[in-house]
């Protein structure tokens, strides 16, 4: 979708913090967004904790990788990020025998872990989510252990992960979760300055590991930089789970978290989420969309 145009409030003259109150208030009365297609939404202001707009929030589906936002924060509230871990065949195997998205971390490299995690949550690299499970867990059945207590502890009720990257295996619905589940882990997980960072970074690039190699990672983001306000989160796709959007934004002091789940196409997610993102700001904002890059599919 090389050059679309999403035309989906350049904030209007004298908007200010004082006047969003009165704004959501008018949201609230009024119809909900329109036009967005993904089955299941959730929409949450971070700011005053109410929630916005909803549609079947407690859906059970699949979420493809952002299963990593939960992998990070196993591994955020572990600590120890500077430690190093070396890139072994199994994660490249691993890679390869799924067709997953990947880092392209080179056998034999040792990376931090706060360079992995980057790989992770920036690239979507699954090669990348497997070193930090095997090294967290350790091993990946402990680590993914761990992600399913700390949705419990979250109150997660009706989240059930399977892999620690979101691939669709033992089977493509061994895993699920809601949409009123991943925005209670967004705003947990964006508490975390760490976590907020990387998230909000469209490009990283490591010059020179302890391997010698040099790496550039790009986000699957594509509002990232591109909508006003704009923090991050994380993407996923698979079969099972069609093109979901974790997301958030700040505008006049307010930040909003919110949610796609199966939208139709990889373009639909982006508009589905600056859709609900206006209609929150009450704003009408036009995004050029940047192209989809061979990482998209995260």
């Amino acid at each position: 979708m090389v050059g679309a145009t999403l035309a989906v409030v350049v904030p209007t003259a004298g908007a200010n913090a004082a006047a969003v109150p009165a704004v959501q208030a008018a949201r609230a009365a009024a119809k909900p967004p329109t036009g967005i297609t993904a089955k299941s939404t959730y929409l949450f202001d971070s700011t005053t904790g109410k929630a916005l707009w909803s549609r079947k929030p407690d859906t059970k589906l699949q979420i493809g990788s952002m299963t990593k936002v939960m992998a990070a924060l196993v591994v955020l509230k572990a600590g120890h990020l500077d430690r190093q871990i070396t890139i072994t065949q199994k994660y490249a195997d691993y890679v390869k025998k799924y067709g997953a998205s990947q880092a392209y971390l080179a056998v034999g490299d040792k990376l931090t872990v706060r360079q992995l995690l980057n790989a992770m949550l920036i690239q979507s690299g699954c090669d990348a989510a497997y070193a930090l499970a095997d090294s967290y867990g350790p091993g990946w059945l402990p680590f993914l252990n761990k992600m399913n207590a700390q949705a419990k502890t979250l109150g997660m009720k009706n989240t059930h992960y399977s892999s620690f990257d979101g691939l669709p295996w033992p089977s493509a619905t061994s895993a699920w979760s809601t949409a009123r589940d991943q925005v209670t882990l967004a705003r947990t997980a964006m508490k975390n300055a760490t976590f907020r960072s990387i998230v909000a970074t469209p490009t990283y690039t490591l010059k020179k590991t302890a391997g010698g190699h040099s790496y550039t990672w790009k986000t699957s983001n594509r509002l990232l930089g591109k909508y006003p306000g704009m923090l991050g989160i994380k993407t996923g796709t698979t079969n099972a789970a069609g093109y979901c959007y974790l997301f958030a934004a700040r505008r006049n002091s307010h930040t909003v978290i919110g949610v796609v789940l199966s939208s139709p196409s990889l373009t639909a997610r982006f508009t589905d989420a600056a859709k609900m993102l206006d209609w929150a700001f009450h704003t009408h904002t036009t995004v050029q969309l940047r192209p989809a890059s061979r990482f998209a599919m995260a």
